[in-house]
């Protein structure tokens, strides 16, 4: 079994134990939404503003490991024509329960984001790629996709890791590994996930997160920091995820 089949089992375990990030939005928040009161979010604990979408209706968007019926059903309920795609096939499952109890239509796929993804270029207006990529190896080559699958003057708006949570023990209190964090490359790493089932995470710099979508050509227009929401590291205001808006100019 490779290690996205072990993040996407570990995952849809997760979800039917109640992971904060696989609950379905209610039938009040999808309304809500219809009538202009929404929220979505990339990072733990500050909703993206509102600018950052622009106007959301008749844009196609893609979710880009955003299944788990949050994000999707409000940019449908804002008129978008919108596609997710997920590996985890409980976070999908949350997908087809809101769109069928609402009556949108949704194309539904599940893929490795780590293979090229399955869409023609220049498909989409917008990427939506909440904090995700910590469960790959390489985070290059899925900006390059997103390019790829982006039309001129599209936006892609995606949620990062921080790494500083990787470098941490679980009290948050002590500097215990070094980074990168690749238990592909580290035993002792990997024997840390395994005991707090974890699935298979790696860190990333700055330079692959940033510096990435750079390199695929991409025009960073703006950017926040956000905490865990709780533990030691979140009373610290110590940052630990990054929520980015860039273009494809």
């Amino acid at each position: 079994m490779n290690y996205q089949d072990i993040n996407a089992e570990t995952i849809d375990r997760w979800v039917k134990d109640g992971w904060e990030w696989g609950q379905a939005i209610s039938h009040e928040a999808y309304e809500k939404a219809k009538q202009g009161d929404w929220e979505l979010y990339l990072t733990p604990t500050k909703p993206v503003p509102h600018e950052w979408f622009g106007k959301i209706s008749g844009k196609k968007i893609l979710g880009l490991a955003s299944g788990g019926g949050q994000q999707m059903p409000v940019f449908s309920a804002l008129g978008a024509e919108c596609t997710v795609m997920d590996y985890s096939e409980e976070q999908l499952k949350s997908e087809r329960i809101v769109a069928e109890r609402e009556g949108y239509s949704i194309r539904i796929i599940r893929g490795d984001m780590t293979k090229r993804f399955p869409f023609e270029d220049e498909e989409f207006d917008m990427v939506f790629h909440p904090v995700s990529n910590c469960y790959v190896e390489e985070v290059k080559p899925i900006w390059k996709e997103c390019w790829r699958v982006l039309k001129h003057g599209g936006t892609l708006i995606a949620g990062t890791d921080h790494y500083v949570n990787y470098i941490v023990d679980n009290n948050e209190e002590k500097i215990i590994n070094h980074l990168p964090f690749n238990p592909l490359k580290d035993p002792e790493q990997m024997k840390q996930l395994q005991e707090d089932d974890g699935g298979v995470q790696f860190s990333h710099s700055l330079e692959e997160q940033i510096g990435g979508q750079l390199e695929a050509g991409f025009i960073l227009t703006n950017l926040y920091e956000d905490t865990n929401g709780e533990g030691r590291l979140s009373e610290l205001n110590i940052p630990t995820f990054l929520a980015m808006r860039s273009e494809k100019r």
